[in-house]
């Protein structure tokens, strides 16, 4: 029996504790046609977003029900290839819809929090070569100081990149997001040392228009297990991906950040198979009892592995740190609903227990509002507390988002 299978969920939030959603602009605006992913959709490298959540003429409806079930905060993400679609020409039209967006976020009184590059280029910059070209941190630099000039006073909280690891990894290790190349060494690092540059730049830029702006970066962070508690090649395997994985780029830019925005969705243990010398990854749905490993955990409808008291034990190593954090993702693709409610109460248990050890965790966001288009594997998972029906674009609260109020109410 899992640890979480023990404990009775009752837990108090603290006062002013932000609670709210995740979104990201390319997986629910819809019609995103200046951008690097609608030039892969097109091309029938994956799949095709479309009207994806209509969020773009929706957003009114959408903010409306995130207050109606609860929440406080919501995390959006601005459209890079909207309001740059060529390089150095901005669009004012789109620069004034975001604007709206942000203000009604502001009447309805959700913090605004907000992303600047969240997975998708602009058409110009991905013919460029992307976040490989040299330039390429400049130009986000650029972008984000316009944004800061614009549209800043309406933002409370800003995320440069979000999961740079992710991008990274999808795009330039396993080839499945644009621009699909699988790089053994060089070109990968290279994208990851000019998105640690370009987060710096743009922190830097912000400050210059807004020095009391908070800035962050959202990192996605796996909470690592040897397969073996005993083993020693599985526990140095565990603390190697730890550190590369979760902390080495948290180390390079620490100076330039005001808060960190961790993304929890991951439990991974690993192992190393010495007769077969390769390391073996326990998140699949395969047989590890040639390691003598026997694996039953919850798994959500993506195959993905659920270990809420992962996010207690990332917290308490973000501590050394000593910067505010928020959780702004966290997030279970679950059609049926049967699992969302518990998932979201165990994780935001072992939140306020971190809290109370002393990690200054001030909100928690989930993945998503709504279910979305989920990058290369389309509109198959359901991550939302809202059901959208993409032929119609119904949208059906469902009755895991009461959840929110429970503990509103009991707190």
């Amino acid at each position: 029996m899992s640890d979480d299978q023990e404990i009775e969920y009752k837990f108090k939030l603290p006062e002013g504790f932000l609670l709210g959603v995740s979104a990201a602009a390319h997986q629910v605006e819809g019609n995103n046609k200046n951008n690097d992913w609608w030039q892969a959709e097109t091309q029938g490298k994956v799949p095709a977003s479309g009207l994806a959540c209509d969020h773009y003429n929706r957003f009114e409806e959408d903010f409306s029900i995130a207050k109606q079930i609860g929440c406080n905060a919501f995390r959006i993400s601005i459209e890079w290839s909207r309001i740059e679609p060529e390089e150095g020409k901005w669009a004012v039209k789109e620069l004034e819809h975001y604007h709206r967006v942000l203000l009604k976020m502001k009447e309805l009184g959700l913090q605004r929090f907000v992303t600047l590059f969240h997975f998708t280029l602009p058409k110009w910059l991905a013919a460029k070569g992307g976040f490989e070209h040299p330039d390429a941190s400049q130009a986000f630099a650029r972008f984000a100081w316009f944004v800061a000039k614009n549209l800043g006073q309406e933002i409370d909280w800003w995320m440069t990149i979000n999961e740079p690891e992710v991008y990274v990894s999808s795009g330039y290790v396993l080839g499945k997001w644009p621009p699909f190349k699988k790089s053994k060494y060089f070109t990968w690092i290279k994208v990851y040392n000019n998105l640690i540059d370009a987060h710096r730049l743009a922190y830097r830029a912000i400050k210059l228009v807004l020095p009391q702006a908070r800035v962050g970066l959202a990192k996605n962070n796996v909470y690592y297990e040897p397969g073996r508690q005993k083993n020693i090649l599985d526990k140095m395997a565990a603390k190697v991906a730890d550190y590369f994985g979760n902390y080495y780029l948290l180390d390079k830019i620490s100076s330039s950040l005001d808060f960190i925005g961790l993304n929890y969705y991951f439990y991974e243990r690993l192992s190393v198979d010495w007769k077969k010398f390769r390391l073996e990854r326990l998140n699949q749905n395969f047989d590890y009892k040639h390691l003598g490993i026997i694996d039953n955990i919850q798994r959500s409808d993506m195959g993905w592995r659920t270990y809420p008291k992962g996010i207690y034990y990332l917290l308490k190593e973000l501590k050394k740190y000593k910067k505010p954090v928020i959780i702004t993702e966290n997030g279970i693709a679950n059609a049926r609903d049967d699992m969302r409610k518990d998932f979201i109460k165990q994780h935001l248990y072992w939140t306020t227990k971190a809290i109370d050890e002393g990690v200054d965790v001030r909100g928690y966001l989930y993945w998503s509002l709504t279910d979305n288009y989920e990058w290369s594997d389309g509109y198959g998972p359901r991550f939302g507390l809202v059901e959208i029906n993409y032929d119609t674009q119904r949208r059906v609260i469902r009755e895991s988002a009461n959840v929110f109020q429970e503990v509103i109410n009991s707190s």
